[in-house]
This record gives structure tokens, sequence and C-alpha cells, in this order.
């Protein structure tokens, strides 16, 4: 598919990066964001700037989404002016976490109008998107995936999970909540040794060398708490977002999820106390706001 053009509907934090990485190619993206200065600084790196994402739709023969929220989603694929009215792709790739019910009605609304819907979530943060190491969990036809591989390639490590729509989603609402615990019992631990006087640094560099080790305490804690500036680059909004649909899912699957609602609850605390636009790290914010002390190193 060397003469495909691509288009990228959601040029934010994530989507600048990946959408950039196909212009470093030297692919030719379409693309579309409800946030002007957003759009203008894609366009500023050599994407063609469309009106919606219908055009994006019509004048690419793929296009990827990276979308905040399954609502979005739905509009911008579904809705008016969507990529469901765009006549000339076949192919939309959603790196959006929405969840395995919205991604099926998703599928199915795009399926009716011949186009095939790729679920393909992605993991990995701003680090990832920026250097092309992003885990990418597809879901959608066989011969599909084989189509795609090389581009998704550009953005990082590309699995097919399954065939059916959601497959990609239930593996993304995993991983995240698995990072979101990471992060929340690893902030109750800091802080219970900070408040016996134990130094933080020490702290995380003894968790590091033994058995309590974890993506919180590998890169969370040393580049965004223990600096105090809380920015590692995702928002408590969205992780309490897609924790809340990893345990509506896993409610409706049967499963028990006890620490995930624990987790659950904790990032609702951390998103009234400091905004949905706040970092996940907060999360340690609100510990140490209970505790009286602050983990810093």
């Amino acid at each position: 598919m060397s003469n495909t053009v691509y288009g990228f509907v959601g040029v934010g934090r994530m989507g600048s990066l990946m959408s950039a990485r196909l212009l470093a190619a030297g692919h030719t993206v379409h693309v579309f964001d409800s946030a002007p200065a957003a759009l203008t600084a894609s366009v500023a790196h050599g994407a063609h700037p469309t009106d919606s994402a219908a055009a994006v739709a019509s004048a690419a023969d793929v296009v990827f989404l990276s979308l905040p929220t399954p609502d979005i989603v739905h509009a911008a694929t579904l809705g008016p002016r969507g990529v469901v009215e765009g006549v000339r792709a076949t192919r939309i790739v959603d790196f959006s976490t929405i969840g395995p019910r919205m991604a099926g009605i998703v599928a199915a609304g795009l399926a009716a109008h011949g186009k095939a819907y790729v679920d393909a979530p992605v993991s990995g943060g701003l680090a990832g998107a920026r250097d092309g190491k992003l885990a990418v969990m597809v879901a959608c036809a066989r011969d599909v995936f084989t189509e795609l591989e090389t581009v998704l390639g550009i953005f990082g490590k590309a699995f097919h999970l399954g065939e059916g729509a959601g497959q990609g989603q239930t593996m993304k609402l995993a991983n995240n909540l698995l990072a979101a615990a990471a992060l929340a019992v690893t902030s109750e631990a800091m802080v219970m040794g900070v408040k016996a006087g134990l130094d933080p640094k020490v702290m995380i560099d003894v968790i590091n060398l033994g058995s309590g080790r974890n993506s919180a305490s590998q890169d969370k804690f040393p580049r965004a708490i223990l600096p105090g500036t809380f920015d590692f680059g995702f928002h408590t909004g969205l992780s309490y977002k897609d924790v809340r649909l990893c345990i509506d899912e896993a409610e409706t699957l049967g499963v028990p999820m006890i620490v995930g609602a624990a987790v659950r609850e904790l990032l609702a605390v951390t998103n009234a106390m400091y905004g949905a636009d706040s970092d996940f790290t907060s999360i340690c914010r609100v510990l140490e706001s209970w505790a009286g002390v602050e983990v810093r190193g």
C-alpha cells in the first residue's frame, strides 16, 4: 500500500505525535480536529487540513482515530459529518479507548456502509507515541491486519488479538487497570514510608531492585512524582474513564473486581479533588494530603 493516502481524526496530545510519524515516513496525511490550535500545529508539520471527519474520509484510503471518549468516537464516525459519510476510506483504524460495547456499535455502523472498523487501542504514553514504541492492540479480520501491519509498525509493535471488534479494547482496559492499580498501591506504600521517616528516593531505588518494582516505581515516580511536577502526560479524567469501562465490562462478564473497584474509587476522588485535566499521577497527591506528607526526592 505504498501509494495509500492516510487521514487522522484527532491530532491532540497522542494523535499529533502519531500523525507526525506518518508524515516523517513520507506519507500524505489529511487531518481534522475540533480544536483549531491542534489542527494548526499539525498543518505546520506538513499535514493537509480538512473541516470534518467526513472530509478526511473522502480524501484518504485509511483513516486513523485518536479521540478521548466513546461518545466523541461515536460522533466522529457515525454522526453528522462523520467518517461514515466519507466516500473514499474503507479502513477506519481506531486508536482510542472506548470499551468493547462501543467498539461493536461503531464497527456495525461502519460495516453497513462498506467500511472496515479496526479496533486498535494503544499503550505506551506520549514517549511511546513520539518514538514509535507503542503497543498496538489490534482486533479485525486477519487479512485486514496483514494489509495494515506495515503502517501500524510506524507507531510501534502491533499485536493481532482476534477478529471481533472489542477484543483490542478488552486488552487495553486490562492494561490500563494494571497501570492505574500499580500507581495507586505504589502511592500508598510510598506515602506510608515517608510518613515513617524514609527517604522517598532511596525507597524507589530499593523497590526497583526488589520484588515490588512496577511501572509506577520505574517510570512515573522518578519522572513526575518525586520532582513534584505531576506531568507524566495522562489526564486523571481519562484514566478514570478507562478504569470505569474496565469495571463495567468485568461486571457484564460476571468477573468480580475487588481491587479494580477500589482503584476506580481512588481515581474518582482524584478527579473530584484535582479535576479531570490533572495528571493521573495526582493520585499520589490525594494520599499525601490525607497523610500530611509529600513524596519528593
